[in-house]
């Protein structure tokens, strides 16, 4: 990211653009004879041939947030996790010693949208590492000793996010931002929730909700299709139809600003806020990923390079099926920094950006989508992303086509619709920043 802050800098006396968002994975064209979808007994399958030497399988669980059981949030991940200590054909033991062998990492990624488990192995690993992989997911052990160890951990380290200012500003900046919808409930749980979660309650996820209808399939290496489709009609082809439909959530009503304060004796203070967003495939997402840049960019140039009143400070867009925009500082002057903020956004709402002053930011935000995220991984999710968010994973060609075309006039209108009625974190000393100064941010 060096070469974006000079970017940045050398682009700051038009517009202090800021290092630019950049997303997962290089894009796919509609001409990639490399990339296929296809179904294998009722499993969606994304499947990407590379030359590499790794291949990574991702298995997604659909519905994140919006499919926890009500006081349950944070099931999904629980489950998948307690899984690594043992499988009804791999005990603990045997697991760890099988993927010790095979060289295998496996990750588990909750999302808002989703829960993932996956592998990362090589081609001639891929069978042993696919046998416990699945195993996780279709046959977890859920020894009672095991549940309480891990739900023992994972309590822990709900409660180590207060430790932390940035993990609790995260935490609580993301649940007041979707307050009243389902996007509020965290995808790891909280303590309540992970408390709250019994033997029975994993069991019967399981049985009724690990089935075909929610399960996606991400495959991007060295591999075949009749490799790929032997594996999954051995394994994930067997689960249950299940009655699941994967659909974009429905749109939220724009939320009446307000602000969460929590007090901490913190040598600075911390301050969050995000806007609501369209969803991920509205036609007014590209344009405010572009001004997410320009805002970002401004206050860089502004708050810290200009008045040096900060070491952070950004506007971030969250890709999630709900988009959104953060705002992020970090200071000892808040009430001066937000001033400046409000500032910035009403100038980007009020005064339209030249259209060829864009060019070098969306050029520089192509250049690093490229760049930065062409391992298998990033690929892999980026697909994912294509196909739920978009419709189909030819996506990518559409998403760089897409931010080319907006316009000056675009972003103004985006930041006028979009960044209004925040909802803010602030952590740390409450009399130093006026409420009412963080809820002075309105369209004109």
């Amino acid at each position: 990211m060096i070469g974006s802050i000079i970017v940045a800098q050398a682009l700051g006396a038009a517009l202090a653009t800021a290092p630019p968002t950049v997303l997962p994975g290089r894009p796919v064209t509609a001409n990639d004879s490399n990339t296929t979808t296809y179904t294998v007994g009722g499993i969606r399958v994304i499947h990407r041939r590379t030359n590499l030497s790794t291949v990574v399988t991702n298995v997604y669980l659909l519905g994140g947030v919006r499919s926890a059981p009500a006081g349950k949030q944070g099931l999904e991940n629980f489950l998948l996790q307690i899984s690594e200590r043992g499988t009804t054909r791999y005990p603990r033991e045997a697991l760890r010693k099988s993927l010790a062998r095979t060289g295998a990492e496996m990750v588990i990624e909750p999302r808002k949208d989703w829960t993932m488990i996956g592998a990362r192995t090589t081609p001639a690993e891929l069978d042993s590492t696919w046998a416990i992989l699945i195993d996780r997911v279709m046959r977890p052990r859920l020894d009672s000793a095991d549940i309480e160890f891990t739900r023992a951990q994972m309590i822990a380290a709900v409660r180590q996010r207060d430790d932390s200012p940035d993990a609790m500003l995260d935490y609580t900046a993301d649940s007041v931002a979707y307050a009243g919808s389902a996007y509020a409930a965290s995808a790891v749980g909280t303590e309540q929730s992970l408390a709250a979660i019994s033997r029975a309650d994993l069991q019967r996820f399981v049985r009724e909700q690990v089935v075909a209808s929610r399960i996606l399939l991400v495959v991007v290496g060295n591999v075949d299709r009749p490799t790929v489709e032997r594996l999954v009609r051995s394994s994930l082809a067997t689960l249950p139809a299940g009655g699941y439909t994967w659909a974009m959530p429905d749109t939220l009503a724009t939320p009446v600003a307000d602000v969460l304060v929590a007090r901490r004796p913190l040598p600075t203070n911390y301050i969050q806020g995000y806007f609501r967003g369209p969803p991920a495939n509205s036609p007014d997402a590209p344009a405010l990923r572009v001004a997410s840049a320009v805002l970002s960019g401004r206050m860089f140039g502004e708050i810290r390079s200009r008045r040096n009143l900060t070491y952070a400070v950004s506007a971030n867009f969250s890709d999630r099926a709900l988009t959104s925009i953060g705002l992020y500082v970090t200071t000892t002057l808040p009430d001066s920094v937000v001033g400046l903020m409000a500032t910035e956004i009403r100038t980007l709402q009020l005064f339209e950006i030249q259209t060829e002053l864009l060019r070098p930011i969306i050029q520089q935000f192509i250049t690093e989508y490229f760049l930065d995220n062409e391992t298998s991984t990033a690929q892999a999710d980026f697909l994912a992303r294509a196909l739920l968010y978009r419709g189909d994973v030819t996506a990518g060609d559409r998403f760089v086509s897409d931010l080319r075309a907006v316009t000056g006039a675009d972003v103004r209108r985006v930041a006028q619709r979009y960044l209004q009625s925040p909802r803010w974190a602030y952590i740390g000393d409450p009399g130093k920043v006026s409420r009412a100064r963080l809820l002075r941010f309105q369209s004109p």
